[in-house]
């Protein structure tokens, strides 16, 4: 069994060592230097952590796995975009540094080596792990278009905001796993089991990232802090303190939420107060630390020695020290 930080070397390694010659080279530079930057490699590490489960050899799955890098890196690349965002991993983000037009088309291209390098699998896996990848990547879009219409809506309930992000950032991270279970023939059960416990962590995972956002050390969260309050986007955060604030403070908060132009620093600050009034920090951290026992739950129902759930458990909670 290999440790998570091995895995990801391997992802490393193997990307480092993808070859993109071909013209026009503006086009596929773009995809280099997204791809190339530093991580934890989320997505491939779980999906080789869960073929790994059942098979030894990790090196038969590495094109598959860093097709779901692919994927994610092409969603990124787009959500930038629609952003405005010019920051991401502590590096100026595509469309910052090559334009909009550069951005889209990159990544429209990513999106297409992803589908490539999932076509390394064989024959017999391909209908099932395609059928799946599709599937999963309709489901982002999904999200995605929800966490847009959100924006201008002041009354997102809860159960919306988590079925957005379950949408948009959970099923990649549960079809990661649950395809390399499929990759490495693992029975039905566990493919259920694998795929529930990837979901349940991606729930935690953006959640954590929705803490991130306002109470990182911007120096090593690699990117603004403070961009989704400026945003007025619909975190787990911001919709508990809506449900909790008082009258007074729910009219302050939809004031500044109304604001065309403002200086953001002033904005922050404020809305950071009222969620530490609130307590909401401490809900949001009781909320995800509900959703990584439950991780714990479907992977012990997995059919493999424990021994061999070990690295998976310990990957899921360096995941919980993300720079808080």
């Amino acid at each position: 069994m290999y440790t998570w930080e091995e895995l990801r070397d391997k992802v490393n390694l193997f990307i480092d060592n993808l070859e993109f010659e071909r013209d026009p080279r503006e086009l596929y530079a773009p995809i280099r230097y997204t791809l190339e930057q530093s991580g934890k490699r989320v997505r491939p590490v779980l999906f080789l952590m869960a073929y790994n489960l059942y098979k030894e050899k990790v090196e038969n799955a590495l094109y598959p796995a860093v097709a779901m890098e692919t994927y994610h890196n092409y969603t990124l690349i787009h959500d930038d975009v629609m952003d405005r965002a010019d920051i991401r991993r502590g590096k100026p983000t595509v469309c910052a540094k090559w334009g909009d037009i550069a951005a889209i088309l990159s990544g429209d291209t990513m999106l297409v080596l992803a589908y490539e390098f999932l076509a390394h699998v064989p024959a017999d896996k391909l209908p099932s792990m395609l059928s799946l990848f599709t599937e999963t990547a309709k489901q982002i879009g999904d999200g995605q278009q929800y966490d847009i219409e959100f924006e201008t809506r002041d009354n997102v309930a809860e159960e919306e905001y988590l079925e957005m992000i379950r949408l948009k950032t959970s099923v990649l991270l549960a079809a990661s796993m649950k395809m390399g279970g499929i990759l490495a023939g693992a029975s039905d059960a566990d493919l259920e089991n694998l795929y529930e416990y990837g979901e349940k962590m991606g729930l935690a995972f953006q959640l954590q990232d929705d803490l991130l956002d306002v109470y990182a050390d911007q120096s090593l969260f690699g990117k603004k802090i403070g961009g989704d309050i400026c945003c007025n986007k619909k975190t787990f955060l911001l919709i508990t303190a809506m449900n909790l604030a008082s009258p007074e403070q729910l009219s302050k908060m939809k004031e500044w939420m109304a604001m065309s132009e403002f200086d953001a620093d002033e904005k922050i600050a404020y809305f950071t107060s009222v969620y530490n009034e609130l307590g909401v920090r401490d809900i949001c951290e009781q909320r995800i630390q509900s959703l990584f026992a439950k991780c714990d739950e479907y992977i012990d129902r997995v059919s493999v020695p424990e021994e061999k759930k070990k690295y998976l458990k310990e990957f899921a909670n360096s995941l919980l020290d993300r720079n808080l």
